[in-house]
């Protein structure tokens, strides 16, 4: 997987580095078993740094492993990271991919781990590596195919003495959530968010799976890999963001080469080069743990060193970073595809240790905050443009600063570069108000406090620091250098790095003449092996822990409820760890009680009032931080005021203010019109909304549906400006009810409302709701649409029964055991065993309210012509359920230790509240869940899925080339239609 770190870098003053000695200490949520007497008795020195406001210990370790740790109480539970100091930039240029590739295989286990006889199994491995190593240097193509049934073959038999996923098993029983890993260009990250009394587990099975690297079930793994290299080349965005780091970088490995590698690389893989990566960049002088949450530092820095101790350190891997040469003259790129048009520029900026890559990130913000930037005002909110945006990719050896935008109707790709580049031009000529960079770096701040409500922000900031190679104490001491960046840093930065030297990608609709696809190889399944276990196994496994104890919300004691003027209910929960709030207003009414209302809340954010022009105010939120928003579904309206609580009766004025008198604006109508029609033009270009969109909403309610429902163009055009300004003026006047998270006393919250929120004496009950009926699924259809695609993607709908909370505890375990992660039942057989996807999952999706249905729906995106294969493979795991007891125990526990450690606190109580009473419910339906588990059988799971899954009439919907697609396979499954673009979207 691949995934982008999100740089957070930290407040603080007058910082500097201080060693400390940690002492022993217990606590309740640390392993029952503790560590060797030697190691309890060892003293970890560590790093903090006064004012940092997380109040992190940073440790080394004898062998160089860096140990960056911070204690949050929010919940208990812990965020882990483990980083590589080694990405795509470290691959070899003759075996790209190779970092991400490793990184996959990283989860099969170790010499102890996933393998019931290592001594057979490592012969046969051995012979599969050297036949690796004759594959990728064969040209004939009868040899290849020859040397590939050898390595088939083989590991069908290497195959019978592996464990697939006990890894995954094993978190997932631990309780362990969001398990996975992600690889970037300088970076491989492995991560999990795990309950805090299981520490110990978590660090001996870390230790053991990341201390060796066995190519274990190669052949179907390098499989998926082949499958996300498709769904990469199926991506217009992938494609243009490639082309431009190849434009920015032609000599660094950042732009010449690509994280997944190239095709040809992927289907000529070496075992042997792995192993060297390996051996060279995973070594603990070169690799750091980051852990975040309800930690006793004491406890786990002695547990992180018994089991990574053991780590021989090694050589410091070396890395020369290739130098590019300056660009002289704007580098001009072309992408054709399917989906809509859109503009990509790029400038090269040096890398993170230059305070000008510091400077970039004020730029950055200048032009793009999401209020108040250059581009926020004078391109999107004056829709001069469909959309633009901004942003900054930092890197050790280089940074890029990009931007982009999608065009209006007739609007041409260079005209969007004209509008990016005169914002460039007002940046370089300091053209822009003396309060901007003040009310960013406040803006900052506040991002700081909510970001650090979260242990994955706060562990992402220590990875971020390791893989930067810096100091945590100069890491911290970035916000304070960025806070003093002027106006003049700014304009000498920007007169230095922008000129005639960007790159730019014109993404034009049609059809790439360049397309590639990685052609499917011969893979006979391998056994899933579900009942084995390795003797690793179960020593963890049978380490005992304390044990937690769950904490649900109660509704009557964790909100508080009070009553505003005109009868409007408050629902109040206080914030007590720092100043911020998130003011609430619901209505119970959206487009399905009236279609222009939807209209009328996008046209405000166009809006002024008789005071100020709209760009002035949103100018006059951002300088008091805060930020609003009114949004609109089918059947609620939201209306939100967030930011410092300390000036949250500014922030209130203005926006009631714009309530009550919202300043008509019929070019802006106008232009807003003509963007909805643009949008609705190049969503029929969309995949994603054509597939899980149009196509679900088409199968669920027919020609007539929620998405359907919209108003036609000629009705768009003739609608005016004061149709919408009275509903928005209405909104306040409707019966509603008010959602306050804050600092303040309920008593405090509800006098500023009752003079701010201004309201009717009576308030008018909501419109009757327009409500779209569900069909049923009588006999078996198969919907299919044509698009340019390498793969094939398919949903598998089925109606159920409407929703029922006495079936939830069942639905909750059905769903762990069936697809609750890589070690369940679906990704073991069409991933792990049959190397059918990179993605598959199914689900048994509870209603989101109590008068609709549940829906089972299942997923697999696959090669065109593995379709057969694949719709054969999830209609045989949801007509036969696999039955597997460890599986089940193991689903059991990871219910039980999630739910044991989940928290639902901040304003999260209020939108559960609100959730329940979507549902008809008036408790916390965890507590059903968890006190339902232990009387729970496979066989009642077997039970419900023969009742509710097995022979159930199905939608299947599918999306792909005409040219690829098998539509007589597709025929064995029901009735074959195409539906058309005008079919699915009514326009």
């Amino acid at each position: 997987m691949k995934k982008r770190f999100i740089a957070f870098s930290l407040m603080g003053a007058m910082l500097f580095a201080q060693c400390k000695t940690s002492t022993p200490t217990q606590t309740a949520s640390s392993a029952t078993e503790s560590p060797s007497a030697e190691a309890a008795q060892k003293e970890f020195p560590y790093t903090s740094v006064p004012n940092d406001p997380l109040n992190a210990r940073i440790y080394k370790l004898d062998n160089g492993l860096t140990v960056y740790l911070t204690k949050y109480e929010n919940a208990p539970r812990i965020q882990t990271y483990i980083a590589v100091r080694a990405g795509s930039k470290n691959d070899p240029a003759d075996a790209t991919g190779l970092a991400h590739y490793l990184e996959h295989m990283a989860f099969k286990g170790s010499t102890r781990l996933g393998t019931i006889n290592w001594e057979k199994e490592q012969q046969e491995l051995a012979k599969i590596e050297a036949l690796y190593e004759q594959y990728r240097t064969q040209k004939d193509p009868a040899l290849r195919k020859k040397t590939y049934h050898q390595i088939d073959s083989i590991s069908g038999v290497a195959a019978k003495y592996a464990v697939p996923n006990e890894y995954d098993k094993l978190v997932a029983a631990m309780g362990m959530e969001n398990s996975n890993a992600s690889t970037w260009v300088e970076q491989t990250i492995y991560y999990g968010d795990i309950p805090s009394n299981q520490v110990d587990k978590w660090a001996m099975l870390e230790a053991e799976r990341l201390g060796v690297m066995i190519p274990r079930l190669f052949h179907t793994e390098l499989e998926a890999v082949y499958e996300e290299k498709n769904r990469s080349l199926d991506s217009d965005q992938n494609k243009a963001f490639e082309a431009a780091f190849a434009a920015l970088f032609p000599t660094h490995q950042y732009g010449a080469q690509t994280t997944i590698g190239t095709v040809e690389h992927l289907k000529n893989p070496s075992i042997t080069e792995i192993k060297k990566y390996f051996d060279k960049y995973y070594v603990p002088n070169n690799m750091a743990i980051a852990m975040s949450g309800d930690l006793d530092f004491d406890q786990t820095i002695r547990t992180i060193n018994e089991h990574f101790g053991r780590w021989q350190k090694k050589a410091d891997p070396v890395y020369n970073a290739p130098q590019e040469k300056p660009i002289t003259a704007p580098v001009v790129k072309e992408i054709l595809g399917p989906e809509s048009e859109m503009l990509l520029m790029a400038y090269r900026f040096p890398g993170i240790k230059s305070k000008d890559a510091l400077v970039l990130r004020m730029i950055n913000q200048i032009l793009s905050n999401g209020q108040a930037g250059l581009i926020d005002l004078n391109i999107n909110q004056k829709q001069a443009a469909l959309g633009a945006a901004s942003f900054a990719e930092i890197y050790n050896d280089y940074s890029a600063h990009f931007l982009t935008g999608n065009p209006r109707q007739g609007q041409t790709l260079d005209q969007v570069k004209n509008l990016l580049l005169q914002q460039i031009e007002l940046v370089k000529k300091g053209q822009f108000e003396d309060w901007l960079i003040p009310a960013i770096v406040n803006k900052n701040k506040i991002s700081k406090m909510k970001a650090y409500e979260s242990n994955a922000a706060r562990a992402t900031a220590f990875v971020d620091a390791f893989i930067a190679r810096q100091d945590w104490a100069d890491y911290l001491k970035q916000e304070d250098e960025f806070e003093k960046i002027t106006k003049q840093d700014v304009m000498d930065v920007a007169n230095r790095y922008y000129g005639n030297n960007y790159a730019v990608i014109y993404k034009r609709t049609g059809q790439d003449p360049t397309a590639q696809k990685v052609e499917k190889p011969t893979i006979t399944p391998v056994p899933a092996n579900r009942e084995a276990q390795s003797e690793f196994y179960k020593q963890v496994a049978s380490r005992t822990v304390s044990e937690l104890q769950p904490q649900f919300v109660d509704y009557q004691k964790d909100i508080q409820q009070g009553t505003l003027k005109s009868g409007i209910p408050i629902y109040y929960t206080q914030n007590k760890e720092n100043g911020l709030f998130n003011l609430y207003y619901i209505l119970d009414m959206g487009t399905n009680n009236d279609l222009k209302l939807g209209l009328a809340v996008d046209y405000l954010q166009y809006l002024g009032t008789d005071k100020y022009t709209a760009e002035e105010l949103q100018k006059e939120f951002f300088k008091i931080g805060c930020s609003f928003g009114v949004s609109s579904g089918q059947d609620q309206v939201y209306v939100s005021l967030t930011g410092l609580d300390a000036n949250l009766e500014q922030g209130l004025q203005l926006f009631e203010s714009l309530l009550q008198n919202p300043k008509a604006d019929p070019q802006a109508l106008s232009d807003m019109v003509a963007g909805i029609l643009k949008d609705r033009k190049d969503a029929k270009l969309n995949k994603n909304i054509i597939h899980s969109v149009a196509m679900v909403n088409y199968a669920k309610y027919g020609p007539k549906n929620p998405f359907t429902h919209i108003l036609s163009e000629q009705e768009l055009k003739k609608v005016k400006p004061a149709e919408l300004i009275t509903r928005i003026k209405s909104i306040p006047t409707y019966q509603h009810r008010v959602l306050y998270y804050g600092p303040r006393e309920l008593q405090t919250i509800s006098a500023t409302l009752n003079t701010g929120h201004i309201v009717p004496t009576s308030l008018k009950p909501v419109p009757a709701e327009n409500a779209f009926k569900e069909l049923d699924i009588k006999d078996r259809r198969v919907y299919w649409t044509n698009y340019d695609m390498v793969q094939a993607e398919l949903l598998f709908l089925t109606k159920s029964l409407n929703y029922d909370p006495k079936l939830v505890p069942t639905i909750r375990l059905y769903n762990e055991y069936f697809d609750g992660g890589m070690g369940a039942i679906v990704f073991q057989e069409l991933r792990e065993s049959r190397a059918l996807a990179y993605s598959a999952s199914s689900r048994f999706a509870n209603a989101s309210r109590k008068d609709r249905a549940n829906y089972i729906m299942s997923y697999i995106g696959t090669q065109s012509d593995k379709l057969p294969e694949a719709m054969a493979g999830m209609q045989e795991l949801l007509n036969n359920l696999p039955l597997a007891a460890a599986n089940f125990e193991n689903a059991k526990a990871s219910v039980r230790n999630s739910i044991a450690t989940e928290r639902i606190n901040k304003v999260g109580i209020l939108m559960n509240y609100e959730q329940a009473r979507k549902l008809g419910v008036d408790h916390d339906l965890r507590r059903d869940i968890y006190e339902s588990l232990d009387a729970l059988t496979l066989d009642q799971i077997k039970a419900f899925q023969q009742q509710f899954v097995k022979g159930q009439n199905q939608t299947i919907l599918v999306i792909g080339s005409k040219d690829r697609l098998n539509f007589k396979e597709l025929a064995k499954y029901g009735t074959v239609k195409q539906l058309t673009l005008k079919e699915l979207f009514g326009y």
